[in-house]
């Protein structure tokens, strides 16, 4: 039995270095492991012991060419499920996207494991589409957060919820060079260079506290920066870098880690760059739905707020640039980003792929927890709105 391990684009973003996390895992428990991703560099290269096969994908801001690549793309994965998966292989598919990759695996007779990371798929017709060969092909659905597996839900499958986890190395290193700040004053944010993450938004509460110092890593290129911010004003206290190898001297620098998604354009089902800033002892501001809020407790490790509302957010910035209300928010940050462990993560992915159906999890899922509750009570006069389920209202 081999699994072949199938993503889209092998980038710098979080859903191929939460595979690759796995794949390590599983090659150090003596499986035979196949990725099959795009061509260029990014967490999934070069990880030993594993095999791989590569295909050609590029992202397109253009729609049509985007739409070609990707179908183009799948071509290729579906020939090469076909020509090198036997029935008693595992075909696990990392995000909803490599649809090719499932049809093949149903066609061999392959078990057929989504993990599945996204809900925001637009458009529409798109999203229907690779959610329903999701539910014809899947043998099991593995979900990253609990908001996400409530909000596509899957029937007559295995289901398991299996939280992302920082890598042990990563978070060794955080606790090490983990620093007490006195007088917070810097302000980060790590994401991929789109409108919908709240990119500029982030470019406007720069310009609203002067006295803070703000930096934006980005998983892009310089010439990708260059063009996106060239028609832009941006104030002398924000620095934007391109795509980065390593973001531990960003998290290191950093006081407080921010991430500004407009909640009614793009969910977070989970936030990895939150929960290593966390690992550093950052508190958040974070949006106030998805995932991502079973991360940050409200009012303890950071705070919600909607980007949309961007008084809002600098006024929770104000507050918590306060030494009396950082230092407690930034111990508790600490304290819960230990709970992460990769080894649980990596294990329970292994009992998940050995023992299908002994999962605790699988089928029945737990009612919501304590932070569902407040997700769904999430309502500030400051925010002007209340966002009810905005998974369905955004597909």
């Amino acid at each position: 039995m081999k699994i072949i391990a199938v993503h889209l684009l092998n980038d710098f973003s979080g859903s191929p270095r939460v595979l690759g996390q796995l794949v390590r895992g599983w090659i150090r428990n003596g499986l035979r492991v196949t990725i099959a991703c795009s061509k260029g560099p990014g967490l999934l290269s070069g990880i030993a012991g594993a095999r791989y096969t590569k295909f050609p994908y590029q992202w397109h801001p253009n729609r049509v060419m985007r739409l070609m690549s990707l179908l183009t793309s799948q071509w290729h994965i579906f020939r090469s499920v076909c020509r090198t998966a036997r029935k008693n292989d595992i075909v696990y598919i990392n995000t909803v996207l490599p649809f090719g990759a499932a049809i093949a695996g149903k066609m061999k007779g392959c078990r057929v494991i989504y993990h599945l990371h996204e809900t925001s798929v637009r458009p529409a017709i798109l999203k229907n589409f690779l959610f329903g060969v999701m539910k014809w092909a899947a043998d099991d659905v593995v979900y990253v957060s609990q908001y996400l597996a409530d909000a596509e839900p899957v029937s007559n499958v295995r289901t398991h919820l299996l939280p992302n986890a920082i890598e042990q190395d990563f978070l060794d290193r955080a606790v090490q060079n983990r620093k007490k700040k006195t007088t917070p004053c810097r302000v980060l944010m790590v994401c991929s260079l789109k409108a919908y993450k709240g990119v500029d938004e982030f470019v406007a509460l720069a310009a609203l506290h002067p006295g803070l110092r703000f930096q934006l890593v980005l998983n892009a290129s310089q010439r990708d920066l260059d063009q996106y911010f060239r028609t832009k004003r941006l104030p002398a206290n924000i620095e934007l870098f391109p795509v980065q190898n390593d973001l531990h001297r960003f998290y290191e620098g950093a006081d407080i880690i921010v991430n500004l998604s407009r909640p009614d354009e793009w969910i977070e089902t989970f936030g990895l760059t939150i929960l290593e800033g966390m690992a550093y002892g950052l508190p958040a501001l974070i949006p106030p739905v998805g995932g991502i809020t079973e991360l940050v407790e409200h009012g303890r490790s950071g705070y919600w707020t909607n980007s949309r509302n961007l008084p809002h957010v600098s006024d929770k910035l104000s507050s918590l640039v306060k030494p009396a209300e950082y230092q407690p928010m930034a111990e508790a940050a600490a304290s819960r980003a230990v709970r992460y462990s990769e080894q649980e993560f990596v294990q329970k992915s292994l009992r998940i792929i050995l023992k299908p159906g002994l999962d605790k999890h699988s089928k029945k899922w737990k009612s919501p927890g304590k932070n569902h509750r407040k997700q769904a009570e999430f309502i500030d006069s400051k925010l002007g709105t209340t966002i009810v389920n905005p998974a369905r209202e955004t597909a």
